[in-house]
């Protein structure tokens, strides 16, 4: 009974959703009916000929709604939370971060928004459901069409439920559900049973409690139901703003203004045919009349021979730039984007001016899908660790073009950390130059950190890894000036009186080890691995005493044991000869063009 009242109340909450989006589903299908270019009649009704049952301008609103979702759909940078400071938790994060983007790999979630930005921008919302997939034991990120879905808000914006209506073959739901198959198919009732071929309608339900499939033609016949172990709607939404609250698509309110150009140039085209087989208007004396190619009409009056004239108005012609005009006002398309600018907004002003519109366009749309992305990555933790708790588990990826495998334990490595941080870095709404400039000034300027200017570059890295080559890289070039700097010394040795044998064979000993492929640090390791001690020879003398013909390039460099050469000042030992350092500084700046201005000059310095 109390199974028979839950599917009464999911029924009648399925009919209260489609009555509420009943307006919204027509604006879609409309929408979706200009993009294909199909004017049928039940649409727009006999606006347009049989003779053209296509239109003849192209069709800005699917050009318009392909730029745009090429731009937004590139992936963000995913990554977990932790701790900048703290070198345990910022390893558990990044171990967390290579989970996620597993996640997102194994979902193929880049190549699904591309059209799911196309969805987005055209309907005005997309939904993204995350489920588990058995197959591979991971969550599963799917984004599905807004055409046919059906969410439920609460008053913070979260979705408590969630349907779907698709349709299936009879054949195709008996060859899923065979033990449903009389009911399917309708046999053994006082009703006609359907054909293999027939359609039916099948809703997906899913809510905080409980997920099913049924079959509204069949009295709500249950297919399949199961417990939601989440305890929440496994979707999210992400919604266009508006000021009304209904899920509203770019063009919902150009489209007759699509149909208006089509229908234009019809009448353009209808009025240049009359003009050319316009009849001809001859003089009285005309008597026979030759048709064809290089015909001769004999008249007294022959420059009163001629075709009636079809004069088209002016003012048409101008309309038909308004309602061009009007297209790319209503769908905030720019221009420059389809390369047609007038030359005097040729400037990086101008075309910033023209560009502007597209970019917060682009801006806000991914702010809005990577809060979306965000969440709907943050529940496949939640999902793995509830689901798969203590199972030893393979997540693949690829970073920083590299195929990557990471095994871990979701009760012991994601242990409730579910915070995620999506982000499509500076270049959002910026072109690149300027972008780069802004961090490379927020940077210098010490505004930013370089883990925040690393997270917000254009390219998809693991800032933990990059940040250990980074110094990896930097220790390796301080001991190759180390050893440049001994190499520099070997003159000033001999000059002192000592012997400089012993340095020359060790920086052999390096070229011949890196020659070899061995790395700078095992290369010097090798060439400066210090001798076994040897008892002295000298009667009374003390062993390890320093003996000053050893060839030590360290007693070499002078000066009450401080390790350095004359002239040199400290910290500076490592540098070139006499202390003399290359700095290269980058000045980054904006012209007053408003063009980046990027110059590099070589500055020497001396301490007194």
């Amino acid at each position: 009974m109390a199974d028979f009242d839950a599917m009464r109340s999911i029924g009648q909450r399925v009919e209260v959703l489609r009555a509420r989006y009943a307006q919204r589903d027509a604006r879609m299908n409309m929408v979706r009916a200009v993009r294909a270019g199909d004017y049928s009649e039940t649409l727009f009704g006999d606006l347009f000929p049989t003779d053209w049952p296509k239109p003849i301008v192209a069709n800005m609103v699917d050009t318009v709604a392909r730029d745009l979702a090429e731009v937004i759909a590139p992936l963000p940078t995913i990554s977990c939370t932790g701790s900048g400071l703290d070198d345990g938790k910022r390893s558990k994060a990044d171990k967390r971060t290579r989970i996620v983007n597993a996640y997102v790999s194994q979902s193929k979630l880049g190549q699904q928004m591309f059209t799911g930005a196309d969805q987005y921008v055209t309907y005005g919302f997309l939904p993204l459901r995350v489920e588990p997939n058995t197959k591979t034991g991971s969550p599963h990120i799917t984004v599905e069409d807004p055409l046919g879905a059906y969410p439920e808000f609460d008053r913070w914006g979260n979705v408590t439920a969630y349907y779907r209506r698709f349709s299936k073959t009879v054949d195709e739901l008996v060859a899923l559900f065979p033990e449903y198959a009389d009911k399917i198919a309708n046999r053994g009732t006082m009703q006609q049973p359907l054909s293999g071929s027939a359609m039916l309608e099948v809703i997906r339900w899913v809510d905080d409690e409980r997920e099913m499939l049924f079959l509204p033609e069949r009295k709500n016949l249950v297919l399949r139901s199961a417990p939601n172990p989440l305890g929440r709607c496994p979707v999210v939404v992400a919604r266009r703003p508006g000021l009304d609250g209904e899920l509203r698509g770019q063009f919902d309110d150009v489209l007759w203004i699509q149909l208006a150009r089509a229908k234009f140039a019809l009448l353009s085209m209808d009025a240049a045919q009359k003009s050319v087989e316009a009849p001809l208007a001859v003089p009285n004396d005309v008597t026979h009349l030759p048709i064809g190619g290089d015909s001769v009409i004999r008249s007294r009056e022959p420059e009163k021979i001629r075709r009636v004239g079809i004069d088209m108005p002016q003012g048409a012609f101008a309309q038909s730039a308004s309602l061009e005009q009007e297209m790319r006002i209503g769908a905030r398309y720019p221009e420059g984007r389809s390369g047609n600018m007038d030359a005097s907004v040729v400037t990086g002003r101008g075309v910033q001016a023209l560009m502007g519109g597209f970019d917060t366009q682009v801006k806000t749309a991914q702010e809005i899908l990577g809060d979306a992305i965000s969440e709907a990555v943050a529940m496949c933790l939640e999902m793995d660790e509830v689901l798969w708790p203590d199972g030893e588990k393979k997540a693949r990826g690829v970073e920083n073009g590299a195929p990557y495998e990471v095994t871990y334990k979701p009760s012991r490595d994601i242990k409730g950390e579910y915070g995620v941080d999506v982000t499509y870095g500076m270049m959002a709404g910026l072109d690149p130059n300027r972008a780069l400039v802004w961090l490379l000034q927020a940077r210098g300027d010490k505004l930013v950190s370089r883990q925040y200017a690393r997270k917000n570059l254009p390219v998809a890295m693991n800032t933990t890894d990059e940040e250990r080559v980074i110094d990896i890289e930097e220790y390796r070039d301080a001991l190759g000036q180390g050893v440049q700097g001994l190499a520099a010394s070997l003159p000033a040795m001999a000059q002192a009186g000592q012997d400089p044998t012993a340095a020359i064979q060790q920086i052999a000993k390096i070229i011949q080890s890196r020659s070899k492929g061995k790395s700078v640090e095992d290369s010097v390791m090798e060439a400066f691995e210090p001798p076994e001690p040897v008892e002295s020879a000298v009667e009374g003398g003390e062993p390890g005493a320093p003996n000053n013909l050893s060839g030590d390039p360290a007693q070499a460099l002078g000066g009450a044991g401080s390790g350095l050469m004359p002239g040199v000042a400290p910290g500076q030992a490592a540098l070139g000869a006499g202390g003399r350092p290359d700095l290269s500084q980058l000045m980054a700046s904006l012209s007053a063009s408003g063009k980046p201005n990027l110059s590099a000059s070589i500055q020497r310095r001396r301490p007194i």
